[in-house]
């Protein structure tokens, strides 16, 4: 068996940081695009509102926040496992170099020890992978959380019947509440603090629930 660089994983996991990235990005450096042609907006429908969480997220101050927190998370992980990937390529090119000084018996030991490694380090890029996820699903569920009672005041105070929202929401500016849901978000909350989320860390184990006495026998 001959070694080769881990290219195979450090690609997988440039790959997987470049989406990661630029989806936690996206929220404060959208993609330039042709300007849209003007839209001619009808009167506009009393009692009809609708609201963008997108860009209310990436407007408000929290949202901003927790995109940068995440960007810095991201990275610490990329280091991490771009060093962990320079390391083994640096040891599967030296055993490349150095196997036909070797015995077959430690040659094939040390093949071993380096699959071993390789293997490790793949189950590790999928872990960091599904940490990053949940990491940034959790923060957004905590805005989305917060903004919620933030939409339903704008909802009242504008007098609103029918509240529209998703990812494209198309209407008469008039009937727009996301730039007041923004300041009232705002004045709210402003940044999250989080670490990591940790996939790793085996749960506590239950309690281990006590015996009951035996019964006595009667006399």
């Amino acid at each position: 068996m001959t070694f080769r660089k881990t290219t195979a994983v450090a690609g997988a996991f440039a790959t997987a940081f470049a989406v990661f990235a630029s989806s936690a990005s996206a929220q404060t450096a959208p993609a330039a695009a042709a300007a849209p042609a003007p839209i001619r907006h009808g009167a506009a429908v009393p009692g009809v509102c609708f609201y963008s969480f997108e860009r209310a997220l990436a407007s408000s101050e929290v949202g901003k926040a927790v995109a940068a927190r995440i960007n810095v998370i991201a990275k610490e992980v990329e280091v991490e496992l771009s060093n962990e990937e320079k390391g083994l390529s640096t040891d599967i090119q030296g055993f490349d170099r150095a196997r036909t000084t070797m015995t077959q018996d430690a040659a094939e030991q040390r093949a071993s020890q380096l699959t071993i490694r390789r293997n490790a380090l793949a189950r590790k890029l999928d872990l960091r992978q599904r940490e990053l996820q949940a990491t940034r699903g959790k923060a957004l569920d905590r805005i989305e959380q917060e903004m919620g009672s933030v939409v339903i005041a704008t909802y009242q105070a504008r007098g609103c019947s029918v509240l529209l929202t998703g990812s494209v929401v198309t209407g008469n500016p008039q009937m727009d509440i996301t730039d007041q849901v923004v300041t009232g978000l705002n004045a709210k909350i402003k940044t999250l603090t989080f670490n990591r989320e940790r996939l790793d860390t085996p749960a506590p184990a239950a309690p281990v629930a006590a015996a009951a006495p035996a019964p006595k026998p009667k006399p």
